[in-house]
């Protein structure tokens, strides 16, 4: 019996759960826009499939955001939530974005380029004010680089 590691542990998933406003227009952006299956809901929340994690929007005030992240010469939206995706379906999200009209906080663009932790990123918001950043790499042994 082999006592090695597997090259590829399996990792958790993560629930979100937050507020939006509007449940039809939630569904048009997550599951219109960024193309998540929506799963289970009553006339208060509605679960989607956020590229395989869960996310439960409920009708409500949503947080509260101010742009004091500094990430090098920018200042991010605080809090944010959002995905870190190898390089080839980053790009094709940031394709559908743009081609759908979504307003970025910051476009797609590479940061930290021929440094340890080169990634692509953008931020947008959601409808409701909510920040999201997607990530990509080229690999993603590269994430937690130092």
């Amino acid at each position: 019996m082999s006592t090695q590691p597997s090259a590829l542990p399996a990792r958790s998933l993560f629930h979100f759960a937050f507020h939006v406003t509007d449940l039809d227009e939630a569904r048009r952006f997550y599951g219109g826009v960024l193309g998540c299956t929506e799963g289970r809901s009553t006339e208060t929340w509605v679960d989607f499939d956020f590229f395989s994690h869960q996310i439960s929007l409920h009708l409500g005030e949503p947080f509260k955001t101010t742009r004091t992240g500094k990430v090098g010469e920018h200042l991010v939206p605080m809090p944010h939530f959002g995905l870190v995706m190898r390089l080839p379906e980053w790009q094709a999200l940031a394709a559908r974005l743009q081609a759908a009209g979504v307003d970025f906080v910051l476009p797609p663009q590479c940061r930290f380029e021929g440094q340890p932790g080169e990634q692509w990123t953008m931020f947008f918001f959601d409808p409701f004010g909510n920040p999201i950043e997607v990530k990509g790499f080229a690999t993603l042994d590269a994430m937690f680089a130092s």
